[in-house]
């Protein structure tokens, strides 16, 4: 069976101009009305040699940093543009839902938009009767559903459009950040909705996300795209991982001073210069350790100022900042001044309990007036790698912790 996506050397160029005055602006207009060249302008290619397959029932995340051509690839997709050149192969009916609202007219009501939706999905008006209740009752519009769409929030629009998207007979979703709208409880019917049709449908589905753990619970496979190319291409936890290293990389070219004053991680009052962090193991100085191994974390920085007792916290996180472990000086009887000039903290976990990862060290000083004089995160980041008697990489993913467990089976203990 054919791939039902395929997509060949795509490229979306773009031309970049700038016009200075209301004169230039009208010569620019004529220029081009007459067929003439104007200025040089610099062209810009959001996807550049793009060349990937889709198989029917796979289901895909793509992700990349801002700018990197997500959106400009789900629309070509969608039909919605046209590409500079390449080709693009789509077999069979898509539904988009690139945006917020889009594909729903402001000056219809709700139910009107829905019968417009399925007309143009090629839905039988027959089909989408059948289907409204479903699709109303899932939106939560049933108060509002024949007021025009102009008059919902933005949230309302988003829970039409995805329960139009999803509940059409569409044999492809394409899905752009919209789970990331709404209150909590729509999010959770978002993916149960979509968890579902991955379960008990032959559905293809494409979903962007910046939410990579959405990505990894969601999809099988990832594209990773960087200023309009596809650098990685595989299992999702795999390229999600090389994702959160490219991204860390980019903001972390190393602890020092030129990265401390041009990163929002970093909030100092400027009384303390934080001068390196160093992961260690039993063996020395790494980047990675194994799961449940030793963990050391050696801190060196500078105060301008003598601080009385401070509190010293030591963290870690993910890379989209779920806080995993923080420990603290404050429960300390005696805790140490620290004079003016250079320290160096050591910190250390016996069995670091974490499945394989990215993560990184979160560190903040505090006064003894418990005023924050330094507060960090993302500082380092480190691998876990797997131990030896670790899981599959398909159980891993459903947990972030690795924990001893004693068993017993019908009284009787099994080991």
């Amino acid at each position: 069976m054919p791939p039902v996506i395929e997509v060949e050397h795509l490229t979306k160029e773009y031309s970049l101009g700038t016009v200075t005055s209301i004169k230039d602006t009208v010569r620019h207009i004529l220029a081009r009305l007459s067929g003439r060249k104007t200025w040089h302008r610099e062209s810009f290619k959001a996807l550049d040699d793009v060349s990937f397959s889709i198989d029917k029932g796979e289901v895909v995340g793509i992700i990349g940093h801002n700018g990197a051509g997500k959106s400009t690839l789900l629309k070509h997709l969608a039909n919605i543009t046209t590409p500079t050149s390449g080709e693009i192969s789509v077999r069979g009916s898509v539904a988009p839902l690139i945006e917020v609202g889009a594909g729903v007219n402001p000056e219809l009501t709700g139910r009107e938009n829905i019968y417009l939706n399925g007309a143009i999905l090629g839905i039988p008006k027959k089909v989408t009767h059948q289907k409204i209740d479903e699709i109303i009752n899932f939106a939560e519009l049933e108060q509002f559903i024949d007021t025009p769409v102009k008059r919902y929030s933005s949230g309302m629009k988003v829970k039409l459009g995805f329960s139009i998207a999803t509940s059409m007979e569409a044999d492809i979703l394409i899905v752009d950040e919209v789970l990331a709208v709404g209150d909590l409880a729509f999010q959770r019917k978002c993916f149960s909705r979509i968890e579902k049709m991955l379960h008990q449908s032959n559905k293809t589905v494409l979903i962007v996300s910046h939410n990579v753990r959405q990505i990894t619970r969601l999809c099988t496979r990832t594209i990773l795209l960087d200023h309009g190319k596809i650098i990685a291409d595989g299992a999702s936890q795999e390229v999600c991982n090389t994702y959160y290293e490219q991204m860390n990389n980019r903001v972390l070219a190393g602890v020092n001073k030129e990265v401390q004053s041009s990163h929002a991680h970093i909030r100092s009052s400027g009384s303390l210069i934080l001068e390196s962090i160093e992961i260690l193991t039993a063996n020395g100085l790494t980047d990675e350790i194994k799961s449940g191994g030793f963990l050391k974390i050696k801190i060196n920085f500078t105060l301008d100022r003598t601080l009385k007792k401070p509190e010293i916290i030591i963290g870690t996180h993910t890379t989209d900042f779920v806080y995993l472990t923080s420990s603290t000086t404050s429960t300390m009887r005696d805790k140490p001044d620290l004079a003016k000039g250079g320290h160096e903290i050591e910190f250390s976990i016996p069995s670091f309990p974490l499945v394989p990862g990215i993560y990184c060290v979160r560190f903040i000083v505090r006064d003894e007036l418990g005023v924050s004089v330094y507060m960090g995160e993302t500082l380092k980041t480190f691998t876990v790698t797997p131990s030896s008697n670790e899981l599959s990489e398909e159980d891993s993913k459903l947990r972030l912790i690795n924990t001893d467990a004693l068993w017993a089976v019908n009284g009787a203990p099994y080991q």
